[in-house]
């Protein structure tokens, strides 16, 4: 059997693993065809488990798309690909690289999957057996078990890399694979070489170089172009932010504020509000920031307590403290998540402004009347800076309710989680790939006992890994913005995306800096930023286990429809 002979039996006994933990679940938690509140609180780790089983999943069927659409692109042995049995003889590193990773995520169906690095969820934790046995006897999923992920395998790939194999990047779309390509040539020129001295110094990304991104259209990709922008979609958004973050994180996160209120606007704003902001964030005359988090709260959106109180000459006054302000000094639009019903407490008395403000400085953050605030200093994720902000009867115009009817912020902002989450995802990626730049070429470079590291198994095996996770992670990003792209519902293909990739991430830069050794330590070699820059990503735009409870609930919700 090739690697590519029956993948669609792949599929389809993967589908049924995830049909079976699905259905184990709900016998658990659900009461006549609805989630029990409780029973779902009592079970949360076999919750969060489905989650992370219905991820690994679906990032095995977007690797084996990826690996057919290769396959079928560049025929058989000379022949159409859709003509046999494709197998990609011709693309060694793909075959090995798409075994291995087959191999070792259908291992971990099977066997566990590591939900954190002491916690590993188990099949029979949901009493799984008879479906892991059913799994393990499927013919075509025995052969990626038994000779997917081995280290014959994983020392093939990267003796292949080696030699200068690559691991095609190419998309349908070939204007999309220009954008990559500009993209990483102005990554490389003029982020890479300055990154690590402007985390060491933590300063934020020059203005300079925010202008070129605002030229080179960074701000606006998904803005429509009758308000100055690309108009192009989540896809080409991910592929945009993977390169800049694979330079540096910050770098592809500057969009991310842009992205978040071009987002809120295009879909909520009223006309005016649209003419006036989406054209300045397009451009990038205008950078925002999103002022959500609060003190005390973290995720827990409902239980905000900022306060927004109308005046008798209808502008707004904004009450409360806000914190982890992402680039709130130097930014001219503030998008508030704030309460304006006294009487709501929940959800429904939360509405979204659309506040501007002087740019600050160094020495005067916030020079605005009725705010101020305070830096927080952080390990990592740097360029931008962090802030405390405290509002004191801030003034917003009367026109700043965002699509001007209240009581409608947390809809609103439920509506930019999936782009937001994409983007996420991507930004991960992006580190991933970047943590394993750094470790081939460390192991390399470095000799020790008269040889390369690379050519020790533990090294190579790392390495084969991590790019194995890479590509995998990739095409289920991708996967999510293109079903977004489509205008399909992904709420849960991209918190899977999100939460996979940032998994990714954190374990390609723990791998990285344990190849460098001793070094990775030293806050001179670039790994030390990585790592740092890795480790946010399963925090922010929702916590991996808030991410594990969104995707397996909706997988309930999904499965009951």
């Amino acid at each position: 059997m090739t690697i590519f002979e029956n993948l669609d039996d792949v599929a389809e006994a993967v589908h049924g693993y995830v049909a079976a933990a699905t259905q184990a679940l709900r016998d658990r938690v659900m009461v006549n065809g609805l989630l029990d509140a409780p029973l779902a609180h009592r079970n949360q780790r076999a919750l969060h488990g489905l989650a992370w089983v219905a991820t690994t999943a679906e990032a095995i069927l977007a690797t084996v798309r990826w690996g057919q659409r290769l396959a079928a692109e560049g025929g058989v042995d000379g022949h159409d690909g859709a003509a046999g049995a494709p197998h990609l003889a011709h693309r060694p590193a793909e075959n090995l690289l798409i075994g291995i990773g087959l191999g070792e995520y259908l291992q971990q169906l099977a066997g566990g999957i590591p939900m954190s690095q002491s916690e590993i969820f188990r099949p029979d934790e949901l009493g799984l057996n008879a479906a892991v046995l059913a799994l393990r006897s499927d013919p075509s999923v025995a052969w990626f078990l038994e000779h997917g992920n081995t280290a014959r395998a994983r020392h093939a790939l990267i003796e292949q890399i080696r030699a200068g194999a690559p691991i095609s990047e190419a998309l349908t779309d070939a204007d999309l694979n220009i954008v990559r390509d500009q993209f990483r040539r102005f990554s490389s020129e003029r982020i890479a070489p300055h990154a690590h001295q402007w985390h060491l110094a933590d300063e934020l990304i020059p203005d300079a170089v925010v202008a070129e991104m605002a030229a080179l259209g960074v701000f606006g990709i998904c803005i429509h172009s009758d308000f100055g922008g690309l108009g192009l979609g989540k896809l080409a958004m991910c592929v945009v932010t993977e390169e800049l973050s694979r330079a540096w994180i910050a770098a592809g996160s500057l969009g991310t504020r842009s992205e978040i209120a071009g987002e809120l606007i295009s879909l909520a704003g009223t006309p005016a509000q649209k003419a006036r902001w989406l054209p300045g964030i397009a451009s990038g005359q205008v950078l925002p920031t999103a002022v959500f988090t609060e003190p005390d709260t973290g995720s827990d959106l409902g239980a905000l307590r900022t306060r927004a109180t109308q005046a008798a000459d209808g502008s707004w006054r904004i009450d409360g403290n806000k914190t982890w302000i992402t680039h709130g000094s130097r930014s001219d639009l503030m998008t508030v998540l704030a309460r304006t019903s006294a009487t709501d407490k929940g959800y429904g008395g939360l509405s979204l402004l659309l506040a501007g403000k002087p740019r600050g400085t160094h020495s005067e953050p916030f020079p605005a009347a009725g705010m101020s605030g305070g830096e927080i200093k952080v390990l990592g994720y740097r360029g931008m800076k962090e802030y405390e902000i405290a509002f004191n009867d801030f003034v917003v115009a009367a026109d700043g309710l965002l699509g001007g009817a209240p009581g409608q912020g947390f809809k609103q902002l439920m509506q930019t989680f999936e782009g937001a989450r994409v983007q996420t995802a991507a930004r991960a990626i992006g580190v991933a790939w970047k943590a394993y730049d750094l470790g081939l070429k460390y192991a390399s470079d470095r000799r020790q006992f008269g040889t390369a590291i690379i050519e020790f198994p533990r090294v190579s095996d790392k390495l084969a890994l991590m790019l194995a996770e890479t590509v995998m992670a990739r095409e289920l990003t991708y996967f999510a913005a293109t079903e977004k792209d489509k205008g399909h519902r992904c709420d849960i293909e991209a918190g899977m995306a999100k939460l996979l990739a940032a998994r990714v991430a954190w374990s390609n830069a723990d791998g990285s800096l344990q190849i460098h050794g001793g070094n990775g330590y030293a806050l001179e070699f670039e790994i030390s930023r990585v790592l740092c820059d890795a480790r946010i990503l399963n925090i922010f735009e929702g916590a991996a286990e808030i991410q594990a409870q969104v995707v397996g609930r909706g997988l309930l919700a999904r499965k009951t429809a």
